[in-house]
């Protein structure tokens, strides 16, 4: 058996892949092809934090790379200061951001600085963090150059140990891959009964989460505990492809196309705190950001059910007025246009 260590580009025909277990992401050659083998394409094993253990890293870098471990795995800890929801950055991420088709974070490391189509401008990897704080966790980023931003940085620069930086083939295991386009349009009732059936057992027949001694486990889907509706998640095309790539935990791939369309589209059918960028309406907000993004999300449409308008309300959840600083800040602006 062939073992694929830290990052490799794989151009030889015939070489099959597949991941020993979904949270370590070791890649093996496999004695028959994959659907998903990753011919011509970047693959990266991260290192983890054992290795950073046996790594000859100036200690005191060990330290802040652990911190961002521990803030990535724990972000939590800034609950009321910065996060504001029940999430943690490996709500996501899963496997301690590692995962493949879990949106492994070294990726942004290697891919960063470069233009975000969401915001219009060439983002820096300080601020792609700052964007998750500010919509997946429903928060308030630390300040660039802050302690915890530089140690979230160190933490995604340490996964990404031995990859290199722009590369010229496509990343195996890059985002949330959305599955191929159902059979039938994504429709509420089969996904609220999929949900039930799948989903429920951990996050609860209203979404709200699992919690154990007052601490979540499992994180809620819609609610005031997740993410807001600017979260890329809140795109049901993204939110179909962490369930299909990702869940049930431990059982990637089990659903079918179909089922994870439908479950995506009943969690994104539910409310949760409005999107930072909110102007005051939920039409104009929908058709300002629309272009961008929520030309694929259900903000501003009508349930069909109940006739419920999505995010028509002024609830930022647990934030209250506070306005994430990162939010429609421009930037370059004086720079001549070519």
């Amino acid at each position: 058996m062939i073992i694929c260590r830290r990052s490799l580009v794989i151009t030889l025909t015939g070489c099959s892949l597949g991941f020993g277990t979904v949270y370590t992401a070791t890649v093996f050659a496999q004695p028959e092809e994959r659907p998903d083998a990753a011919l011509n394409m970047l693959v990266h094993e991260p290192p983890t934090m054992e290795d950073l253990e046996n790594s000859e890293l100036h200690p005191e870098l060990k330290k802040v790379i652990r911190y961002g471990h521990d803030l990535f795995t724990n972000t939590q800890q800034l609950r009321g200061e910065n996060v504001f929801n029940d999430m943690n950055c490996s709500s996501c991420h899963l496997g301690e951001g590692r995962v493949p088709f879990s949106a492994p974070v070294w990726a942004a490391a290697i891919t960063l600085p470069d233009f975000r189509g969401k915001n219009q401008h060439v983002n820096n990897l300080e601020e792609r963090i700052a964007g998750c704080f500010a919509y997946s966790m429903n928060g308030v980023p630390p300040e660039y150059g802050s302690d915890e931003m530089l140690a979230l940085s160190a933490y995604h620069q340490w996964l990404a140990t031995g990859a290199p930086m722009y590369p010229d083939k496509p990343i195996y295991g890059r985002g949330f891959p959305a599955p191929d386009e159902p059979a039938e349009e994504p429709d509420y009732a089969r996904g609220e009964a999929a949900y039930q059936q799948n989903c429920s057992i951990c996050h609860q027949n209203d979404g709200s989460g699992h919690y154990e001694n007052g601490e979540y486990v499992f994180p809620a889907p819609w609610g005031d505990g997740s993410n807001n509706w600017g979260a890329g998640i809140a795109r049901v095309e993204t939110m179909a492809g962490f369930i299909y790539q990702n869940m049930p935990l431990g059982q990637p791939r089990s659903l079918s196309d179909q089922d994870a369309w439908d479950i995506a589209y009943y969690i994104n059918s539910q409310e949760r705190p409005q999107d930072p960028r909110y102007t005051g309406d939920v039409a104009d907000t929908a058709e300002r950001f629309g272009p961008t993004f929520h030309n694929r999300s259900l903000y501003g449409q009508t349930r069909e059910h109940d006739g419920h308008v999505l995010g028509d309300h002024d609830n930022f959840g647990e934030k209250g007025d506070i306005k994430p600083w990162n939010v429609g800040m421009p930037r370059f602006e004086n720079l001549s246009e070519e």
